[in-house]
């Protein structure tokens, strides 16, 4: 048990403000069954946005010696993910390469729970860490909870109260807050949400969400034009003379009338003479077909492959605002300054509707088109989502998790 006299001032983020949390709650992270001698954690990732919000806190980890962190990637998303580890210069210490053409998702779990089961039990951590609410992190906590190992749960307590809005994620993140004794959320909503579910104020600490921490990173990186990829940097010239919408779409609930209805809105948009749009598309089939037959005979749409983070924050950096169902794209546009419209009739993270800088449109049609149009002629409502308070954090939650962790490893 951890020594109860034993002070641990760790400095926290909460709503935009600093603020000391008291021993009560560092006392309630500390864990009851604590290695003596090179305590192991395993971080647990397979996707990009994974990647992307996790690779502060490995670093930051990494650089407490006296704790052997280890990178366990799944490869759910194989491409993709390899761009972030790549950039990050992450070289995972374990890689199961779960991923399949055309798999379901009871192919998948079983693949991610078995492999990180095996994992799990070559290297017999202290503690696990996991992020969001992908299948990885589902399955990497329930394989931890099979072996009674701890779990920290990043990103935690973001609820969109509707088992299949977003799907999967809304069930996989529940599982994960029913079995993590670390609770990391981003924001005092997502913290309140924890709350409502009963889990103990001594489990959760409020430390600003990690993607910020990718993004300054990332953003400080990319300031040379000789980072980005030579064909974006040849759209953005293209588009030189026109403003910029950027645009994601891939969720699964989106699927069927709704991915539909948002490429006929994009085509509308892009029927204006003084826009352009550019869209990575994703890598799954079922975007690419309904994306490419609305959108590919249109000079001002630029559908490319899935950019590598320093280009997609470049994207970020060059756009005038975006078009996105994306959940992490709520959190870093804002931080850039820059105005979203999210396609999707609910969100986890309504903070930043509350703050003004994100704008829930749904998958209707012409409703996607008149805030966009609002965003392109309204310069006043521009602004005031442009310049809007980012709630989602101030670049250093990575640090105060690993302090956290720190702290419930080498406690005595």
């Amino acid at each position: 048990m951890a020594d109860q006299g034993a002070a641990v001032n760790i400095q926290l983020y909460d709503a935009g403000s600093y603020q000391f949390f008291s021993q009560k709650l560092i006392d309630g992270l500390l864990m009851t069954d604590i290695s003596k001698t090179d305590p192991k954690v395993v971080v647990i990732f397979g996707t990009r946005p994974e990647a992307i919000k996790l690779f502060p806190v490995v670093r930051a980890l990494m650089q407490r010696t006296h704790i052997e962190t280890l990178s366990c990637v799944t490869a759910q998303h194989r491409e993709m993910l390899d761009q972030v580890l790549d950039i990050a210069d992450i070289t995972p210490d374990f890689d199961l390469n779960v991923m399949r053409a055309d798999q379901n998702l009871d192919e998948l779990t079983a693949r991610l729970l078995t492999g990180i089961g095996q994992t799990l039990d070559e290297i017999k951590p202290q503690r696990v860490v996991v992020q969001g609410d992908t299948a990885t992190a589902m399955c990497g906590a329930l394989a931890a909870y099979y072996r009674k190992i701890p779990v920290s749960h990043v990103e935690a307590g973001l609820r969109s109260y509707n088992i299949y809005h977003p799907w999967p994620e809304e069930v996989n993140r529940k599982i994960i807050g029913t079995i993590a004794d670390q609770h990391f959320a981003p924001t005092e909503t997502s913290a309140a949400a924890l709350r409502k579910e009963n889990i103990a104020d001594t489990q959760i600490a409020v430390t600003g969400n990690t993607v910020i921490d990718a993004l300054l990173i990332t953003a400080d990186k990319t300031k040379g034009p000789d980072i980005l990829d030579p064909e974006l940097q040849q759209i953005c010239r293209k588009f030189a003379d026109r403003k910029i919408i950027g645009v994601t779409s891939h969720r699964r609930e989106n699927f069927g009338d709704g991915l539909t209805n948002i490429a006929a809105a994009l085509r509308d948009i892009a029927s204006r003479d003084d826009v352009a749009l550019i869209f990575p598309v994703h890598l799954n089939p079922n975007v690419r077909a309904i994306m490419y037959d609305a959108l590919g005979d249109l000079e001002n749409v630029a559908m490319i492959e899935p950019l590598d983070y320093p280009n997609f924050v470049s994207l970020l950096k060059n756009c005038t605002f975006m078009l996105t169902d994306s959940g992490g794209v709520q959190e870093e546009a804002p931080a850039l300054g820059k105005p979203v419209l999210v396609m999707r009739d609910t969100t986890e993270r309504p903070e930043g509707v509350a703050a003004g800088t994100a704008k829930l449109v749904g998958t209707e049609r012409q409703l996607i088109v008149a805030e966009a149009n609002k965003l392109l002629d309204d310069k006043d409502h521009y602004l005031a989502m442009a310049q809007a308070h980012n709630p989602f954090g101030d670049g250093h939650a990575s640090d105060r998790i690993a302090d956290i962790i720190d702290a419930s490893l080498t406690a005595t």
